[in-house]
């Protein structure tokens, strides 16, 4: 397994020695344009907060869609609607833009940009609209994520003024439902795969962390994958359990289970929570897997037992070691009782590797020619998945945090730090000019 520590140590080597001494005159049009162009950008992010884009709100998605074409067209980009009906979503939106050619092929990394149209707030929540609280504003999705489209459009809209956009080679793929994926996810994320394998480098536009006070760099996100065990046992009397004929009933057998994750599965950077369970008579999920539906008495055995959670690992060994450890502790059932457990993948790791340490050295070359204090590696124990997690393995590196500031996200306190997205504006946009005149 990867170690974060070791890693991050080598990420804060690259912190010194920027490459340029100050923002260039470009970059200084750049950061004019970001600045000047502010009321521009809030109304945007007003107007896409106030059009509900819940995940299961397929049109309320493509809604926010169109006006995100609306923003990338008149900049060059090819954009295109890829339709997910079949898995029970809206769609992607996808825009290309071509760097130039020379003789020996086209300079520059080729970029990928991530975020997602949708938000946790179905038309049904109280939570619909924006409203300004000083240096703050409140809304569904304020800053996850369509505070982070806000922040790439700035940023592009600054690269376009100055000329540094006509020199990127820049694929961008909006998901319509990373809150809440459709299914099957080899489907919903097919066109992001496909991005991945065609880019050097990934920039996803989620949220930046702010931690004790300091703007993180996320170069390392966990998987998030799901598990259940089922538990069958001999029914009876309750006067007769632990006895040699009547066994331990399916409730112990599961206890003892999840005991056993908890005492022997623990790692860095591993997670492994229970989020559901139940057992008596007869314990079934439903089809979502998300309820249980129960019956049982104080009198008998429990012949029936169900648990489900969740599974966060920092890469795919941790992943494999752990559902083997998984597989060994489920096999030893206690006598009259027989388990099983099953796996479903979800997103998968983002472990760190060189190309993201260069990459946030990079970062850190441009926050010192912006004077602004260098960002260290966030520790991936304090994110949760995210889309960039599926081209981590195809890109050179890739960092996720290019969004603005926030708090209460997912809850009806949802805030984002309004200055923050100029910061980020900038951040973004001299970094992608700069990647795009770095040879790969």
């Amino acid at each position: 397994m990867t170690r974060f520590p070791t890693l991050l140590a080598a990420a804060i080597c690259l912190f010194a020695a920027p490459l340029y001494a100050r923002p260039t005159a470009t970059e200084q049009r750049m950061i004019a344009t970001i600045d000047s162009e502010q009321a521009r950008t809030l109304a945007l992010l007003e107007k896409m907060v106030n059009q509900n884009s819940g995940s299961l709100n397929l049109a309320g998605v493509e809604a926010v869609g169109r006006m995100m074409r609306a923003e990338l067209e008149p900049l060059g980009f090819a954009v295109e609607w890829i339709d997910m009906k079949a898995t029970g979503r809206a769609g992607h939106l996808v825009a290309r833009r071509k760097g130039p050619s020379t003789g020996s092929g086209a300079r520059g990394k080729k970029m990928l940009l991530i975020g997602h149209l949708d938000t946790v707030f179905e038309p049904d929540s109280p939570f619909q609209t924006w409203q300004r609280q000083g240096n703050w504003g409140a809304g569904p999705g304020a800053a996850d994520d369509k505070g982070g489209m806000v922040v790439m459009i700035a940023a592009l809209r600054a690269m376009h003024k100055a000329g540094t956009l006509a020199q990127a080679d820049i694929e961008i793929v909006l998901t319509g439902d990373e809150e809440d994926s459709g299914k099957p996810i080899e489907v919903a994320r097919r066109d992001l795969i496909a991005a991945g394998k065609r880019a050097d480098v990934a920039l996803d536009f989620e949220g930046l962390i702010v931690d004790e006070g300091r703007d993180m760099g996320s170069i390392a996100r966990r998987s998030s994958g799901s598990w259940a065990v089922t538990v069958e046992a001999k029914g009876g009397h309750s006067s007769g359990i632990f006895s040699a004929s009547a066994g331990n009933g399916a409730i112990y057998e599961l206890a003892r289970i999840i005991d056993d994750f908890r005492g022997e599965l623990r790692e860095d950077k591993l997670t492994f929570n229970v989020g559901l369970v139940g057992g008596g008579d007869s314990a079934k999920l439903d089809k979502d897997q998300i309820r249980a539906a129960v019956t049982g008495k104080t009198n008998i055995i429990a012949s029936t037992a169900v648990a489900r959670g969740d599974l966060r690992a920092i890469d795919h060994a941790q992943i494999e070691r752990t559902q083997a450890k998984m597989r060994a502790i489920v096999a030893r059932s206690l006598p009259g009782a027989s388990s099983r457990i099953v796996f479903e993948d979800g997103y998968p790791p983002m472990a760190v590797k060189p190309g993201s340490i260069a990459l946030l050295g990079q970062m850190n070359a441009v926050n010192a020619d912006l004077g602004l204090a260098p960002m260290e590696a966030l520790d991936p124990l304090k994110r949760g998945a995210a889309d960039i997690s599926f081209v981590a393995t195809d890109v050179d590196g890739g960092i996720n945090g290019l969004g603005p500031a926030s708090r209460g996200d997912h809850s009806d306190q949802e805030a984002v730090d309004i200055a923050s997205i100029w910061r980020q504006a900038k951040r973004a946009a001299i970094l992608m000019s700069r990647l795009a005149v770095d040879n790969r």
